[in-house]
C-alpha cells in the first residue's frame, strides 16, 4: 500500500487551479451577487481566454452552471467543495500560524498549496486539534509553551541530526537537494 499511496494525489477530487476557480465564483456571488467570466478572470488575474478554457472542465463536471445571459453559479456540489476548500485553507493557516507558530505570509501560502488535498477525515481530526489547542485546559498550555520555545538546532550533519535525517532542512534551497550517486553500469 505504501508504494502507491503517492498515486491516490492524481485521484484528488479538484485540482489547485479548480479548487480557486470555484472559491472565486463562491466568493464573487457572496459579494455581488453574480459572477461572470470577465469577474473571474479579473479576480485571478489572468485574461478572460485562459478563464474560459479553464471554466469547460468544471461546467462538464457540473461543478459550475452558466446561464443564458453567460452569468454563472456553483452547483450544489460546486458550492460545497468550495466551501470545504475554504475551510481548510482557514484550518490549514490557523495550524500554521497560530499553532506552529509559521509567519502570516507563509501560513498563508502554506495553506493555499495544500488546502484542496486534505480528506474530509483529516479536516476534521485537524478542525479538532486546532479546536483543543485553542481552548484553556490547563493541558494545553505547558504543550504550547513548550511548542513556541523550541528552537531547532542542526548540526548539518544529516547522519546525526534528528530534524534532516537523510537531508538538511536547514541549508539554502539550492543545496537541499542532495547529489545522487551516478548508476554503474552493470557488466
Amino acid at each position: 500500500m505504501a508504494n502507491e499511496v503517492w498515486k491516490s494525489f492524481e485521484e484528488n477530487q479538484l485540482s489547485h487551479s479548480a479548487a480557486h476557480y470555484l472559491m472565486t465564483i463562491n466568493t464573487l456571488l457572496a459579494e455581488h451577487g453574480y459572477a461572470r467570466v470577465t469577474d473571474i478572470a479579473k479576480h485571478l488575474n489572468i485574461t478572460r481566454g485562459s478563464c474560459s478554457i479553464s471554466l469547460r472542465p468544471l461546467k462538464k463536471r457540473g461543478l459550475v452552471v452558466e446561464d443564458e445571459n453567460k452569468f454563472l453559479q456553483l452547483s450544489d456540489e460546486g458550492k460545497r467543495l468550495a466551501e470545504l476548500v475554504e475551510r481548510n485553507d482557514e484550518l490549514l493557516e490557523t495550524l500554521f500560524r497560530d499553532i506552529l507558530g509559521v509567519s502570516e505570509d507563509q501560513a498563508e501560502i502554506d495553506a493555499c498549496k495544500i488546502e484542496h488535498l486534505l480528506s474530509i477525515e483529516s479536516s476534521v481530526k485537524l478542525a479538532n486539534f486546532i479546536q483543543l489547542m485553542k481552548s484553556n485546559k490547563e493541558i494545553v498550555k505547558p504543550l504550547l509553551n513548550e511548542l513556541r520555545g523550541q528552537e531547532a538546532e542542526c548540526s548539518h550533519d544529516v547522519d546525526a541530526c534528528d530534524y534532516c535525517q537523510s537531508i538538511c532542512f536547514f541549508e539554502t534551497p539550492a543545496t537541499t537537494f542532495p547529489k545522487r550517486a551516478k548508476a554503474t553500469a552493470k557488466s
